[in-house]
Order: structure tokens, then sequence, then C-alpha cells
């Protein structure tokens, strides 16, 4: 196979024949997942954007290194959680991203007798990811790892930008999906609307939100099933550079075509000890 061919890894790009072909041989599949949804008034609401030039970027990686990959259409659009209110966000509800996750598995299991592995880039996924992967796991054996992108890429930040920086930057609007956007995507930015300063502490029934579905009562979480009906930016995001973002992505590239590496040398889904 030429270098031409190998590179294209899009699997919307390739050609049936060329799919067949590399599927067949085992090429790993890279599945996006991401939203579209409020990310601040300064960045794209397509964060899905994101999670697919990165598994793009991985793809390339791993083929670098001897291990096919391609990429398959993202899917745009995630699941319910805090941002349906927003203008111009579009998002599926929990039941709905489940079944449209199962059918998406399906065909590319159907036709990827290699591995999968889904690329998460949004919170809301993460249940639905794990119960339909669970499904497919006791039905038929067949093992889905998720790599999601930005509880990754937050446990990355005091390592990467510094311990008091990354406190201050971290949160919704800001890093590092902020930055990561203003790294792979700087045209899309609105640098003259970064807010100043994080949002204000907000209360519901007297209660300070935590988090996203979370509140704060004598120290301990709760959940708490808020909608957020305004913009929100819970990190300072003047602190956000695309300098940052090319720190954070060549590392979940890296760990990204590491896993790659590491599945296609232990197949299988059992359980060891």
């Amino acid at each position: 196979m030429s270098a031409a061919v190998v590179t294209k890894v899009r699997l919307g790009a390739l050609t049936s024949a060329e799919a067949g072909l590399r599927l067949r041989a085992g090429a790993t599949v890279l599945l996006p997942l991401g939203s579209h949804e409020d990310q601040g008034p300064h960045a794209p609401m397509g964060d899905y954007m994101s999670a697919e030039l990165i598994s793009e970027l991985i793809a390339l990686r791993a083929i670098s290194a001897g291990h096919d990959t391609v990429v398959a259409p993202p899917l745009p659009f995630g699941g319910r959680d805090f941002f349906g209110s927003r203008p111009g966000g579009i998002a599926l509800r929990q039941a709905t991203l489940r079944l449209v996750l199962r059918d998406m598995l399906e065909c590319l299991l159907r036709h990827a007798p290699g591995r999968l592995i889904i690329v998460n880039g949004h919170g809301g996924n993460a249940q639905a990811i794990h119960d339909v992967t669970q499904e497919i796991l006791l039905e038929s054996g067949v093992l889905i790892p998720s790599f999601y992108l930005w509880k990754i890429a937050g446990g990355l930040l005091p390592e990467l930008l510094g311990a008091d920086h990354a406190a201050r930057s971290s949160g919704h609007g800001a890093d590092p999906l902020a930055s990561v956007a203003m790294h792979l995507f700087p045209e899309l930015i609105r640098a003259d609307l970064i807010p100043a300063a994080p949002a204000p502490q907000r209360t519901i029934a007297g209660l300070p939100i935590g988090g996203f579905g979370t509140a704060r009562f004598e120290g301990v979480e709760i959940g708490i099933p808020v909608e957020l009906g305004e913009t929100v930016v819970t990190g300072d995001a003047t602190l956000c550079s695309a300098e940052a973002g090319a720190l954070i992505t060549e590392r979940l590239v890296a760990l990204g075509a590491g896993l790659i590496a590491h599945l296609s040398s232990h197949p299988g889904a059992s359980v060891d000890g």
C-alpha cells in the first residue's frame, strides 16, 4: 500500500475498496464524539471539531509508528446535560444518544475486525459510552476503550502548565478546551470577547453551585440537575493560549497513539489476575 493511500485517515475520504482492505488487515478505528454547545463567548461551539482533528493527529502518529488507523466521521451532537437553553446548542437525549451510539458501533464492528476506540470530547457522553460499550462487552466479548480527551487533559494541566496556573485557568470556557481551540482553530477564536474574569459564584436553593450538575453542602458535593441558562466561564480564560494548547494537544496525541500501539499487542478482553 502506498504512503499516499495510508495517510488518508478519514474513513469518509476512503473508497469502499480502500476501507475494506485496511479494515480487514486490522486497522484501528477511532470514533470521535463531541458536542455542539456554549464554550463561552470567545470559543467555537462545535468542540466536536477538536475531537475529530485530535483523532486525525493520533491516527497519523500511529501510522508513522506502523499501526494503521482510520478515523470515523464524528458524532457532533453530545448527550444533553447543562447547556440545552443556550442559543445554537444542539444535544441528544441520553436515551437517544445510547441508541445512536449503539448503531454506529455495531456498523463499525461489522466491518472492522480490528480495534475500535472512542475518542470522547464531551462529559455528557460519558455515561452513554459506558452503558453501550459494557453491553457490547457482555454480549459479544468485544472490548471498546474510551479515550476521554478533556478528563485526561485536565489531569495533565498541573504538569504541563504548573499547579497554580492550572488551578486558575481550568474550567468551562477555559482550559483545557479553550487553549486547544486556540491552537487548532486560531481563526475561530474571538479574542476580543474573552471574559476578563471567571463568572461569579452562583447558587441554587441557597447552595453554591460547585460544578456542572453539582452543588456544595457543608463541604461535600451533591448532585443538582441544574441547567445553565447563560454563558458560564468558570476558569480564567485570559490565561489560555495557543502555546498551552500545543502542549496539551501533543500529549493527547502521544498518549492516543501509544494506546493504539499497546492494544495492538494486547488483543482481547480478558482480565488478568
